[in-house]
């Protein structure tokens, strides 16, 4: 019996020091995870207000390139925001942001080059063969 009371007491030390990390840890895991309320506030806020000037686009009636844009521009906001905070991105590293963020806007460029080589076509075709089809 004096063997096993020797042995657990040689242990004893070791237990107190893993009991202490184990407690320690979740608690310093805890504190980095959790972000003030106000920050969420804020970014409600601002997307209140973004989808108000939103609706104030249809409310004032603009028409044309400046309502899409317009619209536009307010969508892309409101989803960096969304993007950025409540999916926490703003907090991850810049590898993953560039993985998750890079590929949509490669595709807006590649759209952009297509929509300026259907105009170089479509105007090719009205020169040379006088028909807009």
């Amino acid at each position: 019996m004096t063997n096993v009371a020797v042995h657990l007491e040689a242990q004893q030390p070791s237990l107190q020091i893993h009991a202490h990390d184990a407690i320690a840890a979740p608690a310093a895991h805890e504190k980095g995870q959790q972000h003030p309320i106000k920050l969420y506030l804020v970014v409600w806020g601002w997307l209140f207000v973004l989808s108000a000037c939103s609706y104030l686009i249809d409310y004032f009636g603009l028409q044309g390139y400046l309502r899409w844009s317009l619209i536009l521009l307010f969508m892309m906001l409101k989803a960096g925001l969304i993007v950025a905070v409540f999916m926490h991105m703003a907090w991850e590293r810049l590898a993953l942001v560039y993985a998750i963020l890079l590929p949509p806007v490669l595709v807006l460029v590649f759209v952009a080059i297509m929509v300026f080589e259907s105009d170089y076509t479509h105007l090719i075709r009205v020169l040379f063969f006088a028909s807009p089809t």
